[in-house]
C-alpha cells in the first residue's frame, strides 16, 4: 500500500492559523493511514546532468533512497507551544520523542529496501547531542543484526548534509527521523 502525494503549503496559506494550514492535513493523513515510511528517491538521469549545480562527474549515476520516518518525532510529539511568558517574552518550543518500535519499523523498511539495491544503509541522527538520536542509533544497530547481508553505517545529520553534495556516491539507502529526513530530502 502507498499514497502518492505532492508538495503542500506555501506563502498563499502562511497567514492561516497553524491548525488550518494545508501541512496539517498531510500530517493527519500520515497518522490516520499509518504511513510511517516516506520514501524519497534521488536519481539523476544523464539527460539532466547539466541541470544540476553539482558537477556532472559528481552526480552521474546518482541513485539514493532516503527513508524518512513520517508519523512521529518533532512534528507530532507533545508538548509544543507558542506562548507569551509572564515576563512578556514570546517563547516557542517543540518536543521530539520516539519509541523503540517507531524507530525499528522504519529501519526494517530501510533494510528490506536496501536488499533490493546495493545493500548499504546509512542511519542518520544526532546521537552526539540528542537523546532521541542516541536511541535511534542503538535501535538501528539492533535491527541491523537481523540483516547481516546489509552494511550499516551511522552519520550525524549535519555531516550527511555536507556529504550529500561532496560525495553522494557513498550513499545507497539513508534512514532517518522525520525532521532530518524532511531537510535532507
Amino acid at each position: 500500500d502507498a499514497v502518492l502525494f505532492g508538495a503542500v503549503g506555501g506563502p498563499k496559506w502562511d497567514h492561516l492559523p497553524r491548525a488550518q494550514r494545508p501541512e496539517m492535513g498531510i500530517l493527519r493523513l500520515r497518522q490516520a493511514l499509518d504511513l510511517y515510511a516516506n520514501l524519497r528517491p534521488a536519481v539523476c538521469f544523464d539527460e539532466l546532468l547539466d541541470a544540476s549545480a553539482l558537477k556532472p562527474d559528481l552526480i552521474r549515476g546518482l541513485d539514493i533512497l532516503i527513508v524518512r520516518e513520517a508519523t512521529a518525532g518533532v512534528y507530532f510529539s507533545l508538548p509544543r507551544a507558542n506562548e507569551v511568558g509572564p515576563d512578556g517574552q514570546r517563547r516557542a518550543y517543540d518536543t521530539q520523542a520516539y519509541t523503540e518500535a517507531e524507530i525499528a519499523r522504519v529501519c526494517r523498511t530501510a533494510f528490506e529496501l536496501a536488499r533490493t539495491r546495493q545493500r548499504r544503509v546509512c542511519s542518520v541522527d544526532k546521537a552526539n547531542v540528542m537523546e532521541t538520536g542516541a536511541l535511534w542509533r542503538a535501535v538501528a544497530t539492533e535491527v541491523a543484526a537481523d540483516y547481516p547481508d546489509v552494511e550499516l553505517s551511522h552519520m550525524y545529520a549535519d555531516n550527511c548534509a555536507m556529504q550529500l553534495v561532496r560525495r553522494p556516491d557513498q550513499f545507497d539507502v539513508i534512514v532517518t527521523d522525520n525532521l532530518f529526513g524532511d531537510i535532507l530530502s
